[in-house]
């Protein structure tokens, strides 16, 4: 067993009020979470402030408990990462075999490489990380190793895993993953100062204030050049307000502060694979059991109509509604976006009014009354959609689609609340949702039968496609990732003419950024979902010039 010292250096910084970019000197104080006194020692041109959302605050950085696993870890490296052309390439791996039943993949390991502590990374630390993952599942919602039936160091830098059974997703999982150290992994300290092989490792964590973070001197790529980052939480408009006074170098931004200018900053619109969309109910409301026996009222007798969900998709207008609830800013989404392969949106023109009215009437929906919206056998055609109090974009994307789908004679009344609220009314109501990640297994998520009524966030509809289901069992057993590619793609075709989600905007995440920073747009991933922070997916890069 390899010696490890578990102590990190930690180095106090500056407080919240600070200016980006500006000389600082050397003093000394006293850490705060374990009175370490330590030397202060921040340089200008090496030193950089942001405001990048508060998800990074959220919850633990430890990557057993799931932390930063939507590709995006600064602490701990995967065996796997995505790139910026959304495909996977080998990270603390080199390269990888697979068996052709796909239930062996052997990993040779990259070497050389250190951890924040000195000590060598070999396959001993993937071993370790993977089968706690696998035994503290629950902990970890992020990475599915159900299927993992053995994890075996070879030899110090080759690693095999064995499969139960096909798993198509178990290569996804890999890129989610950070490693930790065997010999210094510590829950509890892991929560705020994880050590890792990332390029950044944590030197200060203010809770609900701040997070420091240092370059890595021995990263294997090399050492960032900006040598220390410091997150700052706040809300949005604090935020805006430090960036206009000079205070912030990053600085995300809701779109409706997105057409500001600021002196000696400019915006970065960066592309997202996060897509907004309303859930609409596929089933009449009823009452059933749930699977602890409770009787619960589920479904609803307006969007359970298909020709409903069909005129809602093919009637609204989604760049007018873009342009009204987000400046303009987002592309509009008929499906998952495009941008990853196993990606397939049914692509159709919207703002085709005259033809989702005469759906409508078609199947019955009538504005007999003529009060503007329509009725069938005494219903209105009349919803709730709810959008998360917290998420002020949501709510004016449900404000613009309740005015838009107004002309078609459908009342949308636009609503927000707590996510428990959400919760509880996402089985008989719409909901704003925002997806986006690399692994496929969203749709299993969202589209599944047999998951209706299993957990919060699982099939709320209430959608069920036999055909639907085995093509998702069949992508998630298949024993190959260009056939799984093949089934998801389908997956989605075939559901999409069934209309359960409303799909509105494949959203852009925007900065202001120092005009003497440049964040290398190029080597940026597509921003999966994380309210603001995955603009860190390529922070080694980034350069102070000037």
């Amino acid at each position: 067993m390899r010696k490890r010292s578990i102590a990190l250096s930690l180095i106090f910084a500056m407080s919240l009020m600070f200016v980006g970019c500006n000389n600082a000197s050397e003093g000394t104080s006293k850490n705060t979470d374990d009175n370490t006194e330590v030397v202060v020692n921040t340089e200008a041109k090496d030193s950089i402030s942001a405001y990048v959302g508060t998800n990074i605050f959220e919850g633990s950085l430890d990557p057993i408990k799931g932390a930063m696993s939507y590709g995006y870890s600064f602490t701990n490296c995967a065996l796997t990462r995505v790139n910026s052309e959304s495909e996977y390439e080998g990270d603390l791996a080199t390269d990888w075999q697979i068996s052709d039943d796909s239930l062996v993949y052997t990993f040779n390991l990259r070497e050389g490489v250190k951890f924040h502590d000195g000590s060598d990374f070999t396959a001993e630390d993937v071993v370790f990380t993977y089968e706690t993952v696998k035994e503290n599942q629950g902990n970890n919602e992020n990475v599915d190793l159900s299927r993992l039936e053995s994890v075996t160091a070879l030899d110090d830098y080759t690693v095999e895993f064995k499969l139960s059974e096909s798993y198509s997703p178990f290569f996804d999982s890999v890129a989610l993953l950070g490693i930790v150290p065997s010999d210094a992994y510590d829950s509890e300290t892991f929560d705020k100062y994880p050590i890792g092989t990332g390029a950044w490792k944590v030197i200060q964590y203010d809770t609900d204030q701040q997070i420091i973070v240092q370059a890595n001197e021995d990263y294997y790529e090399g050492a960032p050049e900006i040598k220390q980052v410091t997150f700052v939480k706040m809300d949005n408009e604090a935020a805006f307000s430090n960036a206009k006074s000079g205070q912030l170098d990053i600085v995300m931004v809701a779109p409706n502060y997105a057409l500001e200018e600021i002196d000696g900053m400019h915006i970065e619109n960066l592309e997202t694979m996060d897509v907004r969309n309303i859930s609409l109910p596929c089933i009449p409301e009823q009452v059933v059991k749930n699977h602890d026996g409770n009787e619960v009222t589920v479904g609803n007798n307006v969007t359970s109509d298909v020709a409903v969900r069909k005129a809602l998709s093919i009637g609204i207008d989604r760049e007018s509604i873009i342009n009204n609830a987000l400046n303009g800013i987002g592309k509009p989404a008929t499906g998952f976006t495009n941008n990853l392969t196993w990606g397939n949106p049914l692509v159709y023109e919207d703002n085709q009014r005259e033809e989702a009215k005469k759906l409508l009437e078609d199947a019955g929906w009538v504005d007999s009354d003529g009060d503007g919206i329509r009725e069938k056998d005494g219903v209105k055609c009349e919803f709730d959609v709810y959008s998360p109090s917290s998420d002020q974009q949501r709510y004016l994307l449900a404000v613009a689609v309740a005015e838009d789908a107004k002309e078609l004679g459908i009342s949308i009344n636009a609503k927000q609340g707590t996510w428990d609220e959400l919760t509880a009314k996402a089985n008989t109501a719409g909901i704003v949702w925002g997806w986006g990640q690399y692994s496929p297994t969203v749709l299993k998520s969202l589209l599944y039968s047999e998951l209706f009524l299993v957990g919060a966030y699982d099939n709320t509809v209430g959608y069920s496609n036999e055909e639907v289901d085995k093509l998702i069992d069949e992508a998630i057993d298949s024993n190959n990732q260009e056939d799984a590619i093949k089934k998801w793609k389908e997956v989605q075709a075939v559901s999409a003419e069934d209309y359960p989600y409303l799909y509105i905007v494949n959203i852009e995440h925007s900065y202001f950024v120092n005009d003497s920073i440049d964040i290398s747009v190029d080597t940026q991933i597509a921003h999966p979902h994380g309210h603001g922070s995955p603009i860190i997916c390529n922070m080694k890069d980034w350069k102070v010039n000037e």
